[in-house]
């Protein structure tokens, strides 16, 4: 080439290059003032072959992946992320696990001792955008990818992919040959492109937990050995074909080696499925019409499994009476994994339990359909919106199958036991807020006891601020503003304050950001006059709350004595059958406070604060008058 030519092409590309980035920055600009800073969300579709080989444990895959933009921003890369690359030797889940102080029985040194041909791994053959091949860099389980093109705002663009992949031993979630002897818990298992949206990329490395993903549509064709049956997200689309897997009768059958199977799933954020060569496939039809499968291997408590299998189709109607419909034509109960994980439309659960803990694992993951599957939370951020959702849920579901003599009572609480194991805690003085990222937590139990422990006395709670038929309702609209998006936790509140007309910043910012304890005293009873009595409360601790102050008198008639905090600008409906006495608001600068109840001192039996328990008092001796040491 002369160098005139060289400087007339380099002046068109110039030109060319300056047109399309004038062009974005405009469109980008228009979008911004047109669109304004409403909600939004990404959009992914898959198309997802690939090809398994059971003697290797490995599998070739191509991936077709259709990217909508549908954020204000114009984007210049993407990210994906590649977990099975987690369970290699020295990776950030090896490490960060051998370095905690109390590391997962369930991983330990298993990452470490794993070789080449028990790691797992994604390799990535070839990837490009719109038919233009793309530069990318894998950074442990995260692909860096620098975009050929920008992708400006309301447009979309196509990713081809070709990787190849090797299934990791069981360890943690995904695996082969696990010790209940499922030969595939297949989660987490294709690169993956990672979530985008108002604060930007979200690019966790695996270290161990959680999820967070956009929301799309996936077709999955997976060609494996023919005597394997699968389970998994969404529906098989061609069950004539493959037989559902069982030793088919068609003749034809005899002379492959492979089937494939075809899923698809329509709005959902992940992907799961499993394959084992035993096991026995139930379906049973719920109430409203969708089919739930249940695979587990043919085993000696095949018999617990059908007693849990009639638990989890009782629980059908109450759930979706109290935490709003299920939205898709199938749900799969799949014996696998390493416990039990929820995944949209699926969990994987491990069974060699007994009937008591099948039922509250299948009830738990089933929760998680709701609070993780259909309300997609940032599970990183804020897993007690996942976890304390969905064990709140999963108590008051298991209450209600087993028919608790206790539902009707005025202070009914099935997560009482939390109360106990959060303040136990609280006292170590190890707690870490609820806001910190899942990762992040110093200590394992203290990211249990966050997401989990302290997650449902979270709701519990606040039955006892707001009053329970504003969460029990709350909680169904959060569901019908939220569902196939992604909260968070302002979401969360923003909901129930419209619903109870309370306010609720500080119960955020104390109970979510801090580890800030509640601590009342009843201080001092003293007679005011024959008629009356005076009543010195204390807050000993730093987080404010309302009184709901209970007097009994000796004759055995009770009075209720509501003080409500000042910054929660209102009061909670009485949800008790005991006259209520509203009181001036508590200012919570003010650690006293002095009220006069209309009972003479020598009638009094007893004083409390907060009978019902529902307030998370880490010391509940002072809260009684006379002391009950």
């Amino acid at each position: 080439m002369n160098s005139s030519n060289f400087v007339k092409k380099v002046i068109h590309r110039t030109s060319s290059y300056w047109k399309y980035s004038i062009f974005t920055l405009i469109f980008s600009i228009f979008c911004n003032i047109s669109w304004g800073q409403g909600y939004w969300q990404q959009r992914v579709e898959y198309e997802m072959d690939i090809d398994f080989d059971v003697k290797t444990h490995q599998f070739s895959g191509n991936q077709t992946l259709k990217y909508y933009n549908n954020s204000p921003d114009t984007l210049y890369d993407v990210f994906y992320h590649l977990y099975f690359n987690a369970f290699q030797p020295n990776s950030m889940m090896d490490v960060r696990n051998r370095s905690l102080p109390d590391p997962s029985p369930k991983i330990s040194d298993k990452i470490l001792n794993l070789d080449s041909s028990e790691i797992g791994y994604h390799k990535i053959s070839s990837l490009s955008q719109d038919g233009k091949p793309l530069d990318y860099l894998v950074e442990g389980t995260v692909l860096e990818v620098k975009l050929a093109y920008p992708i400006p705002p309301k447009t979309s663009a196509v990713f081809k992919m070709e990787f190849q992949s090797q299934v990791p031993l069981q360890i943690r979630r995904s695996g082969r040959n696990s010790a209940e002897g499922i030969d595939y818990s297949m989660s987490q298992w294709y690169p993956k492109m990672a979530e985008y949206d108002t604060r930007g990329w979200h690019t966790t490395p695996y270290v161990n937990r959680e999820f967070y993903a956009p929301w799309g549509d996936f077709n999955v064709s997976i060609t494996i050995d023919k005597n394997y049956i699968l389970g998994g997200t969404g529906i098989i689309k061609n069950p004539e074909a493959v037989g559902y897997g069982y030793a088919p009768e068609n003749p034809s059958y005899e002379s492959v080696e492979k089937l494939t199977w075809k899923f698809e799933a329509n709005n959902v954020h992940d992907f799961v499925w499993a394959a084992d060569r035993d096991y026995v496939h139930e379906i049973r039809k719920a109430e409203n019409g969708f089919d739930v499968h249940f695979l587990y291997q043919k085993q000696e408590d095949a018999e617990m499994w059908s007693k849990a299998i009639d638990y989890t189709m009782k629980a059908f109607p109450y759930i979706q009476e109290n935490f709003g419909e299920y939205p898709y034509p199938q749900f799969s109960v799949i014996q696998g994994g390493d416990g039990g994980m929820e995944y949209p439309m699926a969990t994987l659960i491990t069974s060699g339990r007994s009937l008591s803990s099948l039922v509250s694992v299948i009830i738990h993951e089933l929760m998680h359909q709701w609070y993780y599957g259909i309300l997609a939370n940032n599970e990183s951020y804020s897993a007690w919106m996942d976890e304390g959702f969905t064990e709140y849920a999963e108590m008051y579901t298991k209450a209600f199958i087993y028919d608790s003599k206790g539902r009707d009572h005025e202070f009914f609480n099935p997560v009482a036991s939390a109360y106990v194991s959060y303040i136990m805690w609280a006292k170590t003085g190890m707690e870490e807020p609820m806001s910190t990222h899942a990762d992040h937590f110093v200590t394992n139990n203290a990211y249990v006891v966050a997401a989990y422990t302290k997650g449902k006395v979270t709701l519990q709670q606040l039955k006892y601020i707001i009053g329970k038929e504003n969460v029990d309702e709350g909680l169904l609209k959060y569901y019908d503003e939220w569902k196939f998006k992604h909260p968070w936790p302002e979401d969360f509140f923003s909901v129930i304050e419209k619903q109870s007309g309370i306010t609720l910043d500080w119960y955020h910012d104390y109970w979510i950001n801090s580890t800030h304890a509640i601590d009342y005293e009843i201080h001092e009873v003293t007679p005011s006059s024959k008629v009356s009595s005076k009543v010195v409360l204390k807050r000993l601790q730093r987080m404010p709350m309302p009184i709901d102050l209970w007097v009994t008198t000796k004759n055995g008639d009770r009075q209720l004595y509501y003080i409500p905090l000042g910054i929660m600008r209102g009061e909670k409906p009485n949800d008790f059958a005991v006259e209520r006495t509203i009181l001036p608001d508590w200012a919570w600068t003010h650690p006293e406070y002095t009220l006069e109840i209309d009972i003479p001192f020598n009638k009094i039996k007893k004083i409390e604060i907060d009978a019902s328990g529902w307030m998370a008092d880490i010391d509940r001796k002072n809260n009684v008058f006379p002391r009950e040491d």
